[in-house]
């Protein structure tokens, strides 16, 4: 009779490899390489027994160095303009402020905070208002308004400004608008004094927006009508943020005021500018207190440089995020 030994012996293959696997993780050295001990046996004798003197064997698995993510500082935007404003030669006793939209990337900065006289700036808010007003209506502007706002835009036309002015409602009007544009700083001048209405360059830079932008208020039509507008001002008056242009495509509004009471001077210009590179930028500053236009002028277009410079420069560096091999 067969003894249950050999039962069990026959039931072994004749060749048979048996692999116990004790995987221990040692670490990455500094080349990055995980070991893997591994211990194999192979069969001996005639019936398939195991031999548990097998030499073991080490398998080196080579991988290559871990991989990390590494986040770069990111500058804020205001921060850096504060610090490019720096280096504006503004009069002792004027103000500047500054904001800025990069229309590609949506990265936005601003300086300064106070609010100003608008003076002839107010002149696009005053057309952005009388085509909302038109579109609600549902109709286009007739031929004398058409005459106006060109006069109004591109000249700079003060009576055809006091026209419209009148036309859309008088401060209340523009009030109505600019709540549906978005403004929150922005407050129609007294009566007749379109040109002493108050807002801020934020505020600016939101009605800009609400021109250039396709999210908008005003219709394609009405946004393209404004656009080229503001693409034709009468030469001489084409100065302002137009300079961070550097010879490239430009659409603006300026506004320049010398206020009866100091003899001192608003100067403002807002306005898209695209760069040489083919970039788009809002770009709405604001002054007042300079002892002459021309001071004005110079600071606000130094301001707008530096403006678009900043976010023009900051989209430029390297990603926030870089890869590279983790330290030993």
């Amino acid at each position: 009779m067969e003894s249950s030994r050999a039962r069990r012996d026959r039931r072994i293959p004749l060749v048979h490899i048996a692999a116990l696997a004790v995987v221990a993780a040692v670490g990455a050295t500094a080349a990055g390489t995980v070991y893997v001990q591994a211990q194999a046996h192979a069969p001996t004798g005639a019936a398939g027994a195991v031999s548990s003197s097998a030499t073991p064997s080490t398998v080196a698995v080579s991988e290559e160095a871990p991989v990390e993510r590494v986040a770069q500082p990111t500058a804020d935007p205001d921060a850096l303009l504060t610090e490019a404003m720096e280096s504006v030669s503004v009069e002792e006793g004027a103000e500047v402020s500054v904001a800025v939209l990069d229309l590609a990337s949506g990265a936005s900065a601003s300086y300064g905070d106070g609010s100003f006289d608008t003076a002839s700036v107010v002149k696009v808010n005053v057309l952005a208002a009388l085509l909302l007003q038109a579109q609600d209506a549902g109709r286009e502007l007739g031929p004398a308004e058409r005459e106006y706002a060109a006069a109004m835009i591109e000249h700079s036309d003060n009576d055809a400004t006091s026209v419209l002015w009148e036309t859309i409602g008088r401060a209340e009007g523009l009030a109505a608008a600019n709540e549906r544009f978005g403004l929150t700083s922005t407050e129609g001048g007294d009566g007749a004094l379109w040109g002493l209405t108050q807002t801020t360059a934020a505020d600016q830079l939101t009605l800009l927006r609400q021109v250039f932008g396709d999210e908008s208020e005003l219709n394609a039509a009405s946004r393209t009508y404004l656009q080229e507008l503001m693409g034709r001002i009468a030469a001489g008056q084409r100065w302002g943020v137009s300079a961070a242009a550097d010879g490239a495509a430009w659409a603006l509004k300026n506004g320049w005021l010398p206020r009866s009471t100091t003899g001192l001077w608003d100067i403002n210009s807002i306005g898209r500018v695209t760069t040489e590179d083919g970039r788009d930028f809002l770009v709405a500053v604001l002054s007042d207190g300079h002892t002459t236009k021309a001071a004005g002028v110079a600071a606000v277009e130094a301001a707008a440089r530096a403006a678009v410079s900043v976010l023009a420069e900051s989209s430029r560096g390297t990603s926030d995020v870089t890869y590279g091999a983790a330290a030993p």
